[in-house]
């Protein structure tokens, strides 16, 4: 099913949840609301279920108008970041609940609800705990519970809030591959709520940054973390180093170091920030009139594949954070408080909100 949202609006009091949202899912594809708390992409999410209803603007489910439909009849399954299930039932039981309490002239006989549920509990690795309660899986075990509930009813659209949140990070990044697999053999339309940008990188087809309850940008993982359209995208999809400064003629002067940035060779004398990843740098031994920006090595954390740098800027700017491999960290002999220098191999200049 293919979800269009049209000039979504909505208030709670005199807080803009969402302002004039529009926003297409295609059919088959797994999509994250990806931003910090506070940015509308719940209350999003609940709008699409029927949860929630907006002040204006349609929700289009395959071209018809969603409004008209009951919640029931949506055929959405919605997973919460809590799991809600039922204590007092088994796990079979809560599999069970979405079809035993569907209208009589379309539930399916009591051979049919086991058969579904058993396939369902073997889909999600599961069948040997069909007799337990919830009080007694673990919170990775309930969550695949939880969505196996989803999917009892055959949702045509998936919708999962915060679904890994409750989780500790081992079991997170175990789930959310599983969540992955899963996908790819059922193909639901499916769209998560998600404030972890790691997450929604590793298994979103698509990405739809928001902020403050406007969409900032929308496209596949290597296009919003490659190309951001804004300083809050390229900010908010991880770590990242700013360069403040004045960019005249295509050249961005930061401190006592100039970059070339000809996308903006119209600018005249404007202010413009630089932002550059960690491993976006080339860092070696300073020597005089080594081209790049001066710094000390204030501290080294080389522990695994990569060696983390916190370097101080000669002008008192703010620390810069580098990685580098820890092969070229040992064949460097790094030692603390030594002078270095550091070129950015790759940077991103936004100048009066033009992006390079």
């Amino acid at each position: 099913m293919a979800i269009e949202v049209k000039q979504i609006n909505k208030r709670f009091g005199d807080f803009i949840a969402l302002d004039e949202v529009s926003l297409n899912f295609p059919a088959g594809e797994l999509t994250a609301l990806l931003g910090p708390s506070g940015c509308g992409k719940t209350t999003l999410l609940r709008i699409i279920a029927g949860l929630e209803h907006p002040d204006s603007g349609q929700v289009l489910l395959d071209g018809e108008d969603a409004a008209a439909r009951h919640v029931r009849e949506r055929q959405v399954g919605f997973v919460f970041q809590h799991y809600a299930l039922f204590k007092h039932m088994t796990v079979f039981e809560n599999i069970a609940f979405g079809l035993r309490v569907k209208p009589r002239k379309v539930r399916p006989s009591e051979a049919q609800i086991r058969d579904k549920v058993t396939q369902l509990l073997e889909l999600v690795q599961l069948d040997w705990l069909a007799d337990r309660t919830p009080p007694q899986l673990s919170g990775g075990q309930r969550q695949r519970i939880a969505l196996a509930r989803a999917l009892a009813v055959e949702p045509r659209v998936l919708l999962l809030d915060e679904p890994f949140g409750a989780l500790d990070a081992k079991v997170r990044k175990e789930l959310r591959r599983w969540l992955r697999r899963l996908h790819d053999e059922l193909h639901v339309t499916s769209i998560f709520v998600t404030h972890d940008q790691e997450e929604a990188l590793e298994v979103a087809d698509q990405i739809v940054l928001m902020n403050r309850g406007r969409v900032e940008q929308i496209g596949a993982p290597d296009e919003v973390y490659n190309h951001p359209a804004s300083p809050f995208v390229y900010g908010f999809l991880g770590n990242v180093n700013l360069f403040h400064g004045r960019v005249h003629q295509g050249v961005l002067a930061t401190g006592g170091a100039s970059f070339d940035v000809p996308s903006h060779a119209d600018a005249q004398d404007a202010t413009g920030i630089g932002y550059v990843r960690p491993h976006e740098f080339e860092v070696d031994r300073y020597a005089p009139g080594a081209q790049g920006i001066v710094v000390q090595l204030r501290r080294a954390h080389a522990i695994g594949p990569l060696a983390q740098l916190e370097l101080e800027r000669d002008d008192n700017a703010e620390m810069i954070e580098a990685v580098i491999s820890n092969e070229r960290y040992a064949h460097l002999k790094l030692k603390e408080g030594e002078t270095l220098v550091v070129r950015p191999k790759r940077l991103h200049v936004f100048v009066d909100g033009v992006t390079q």
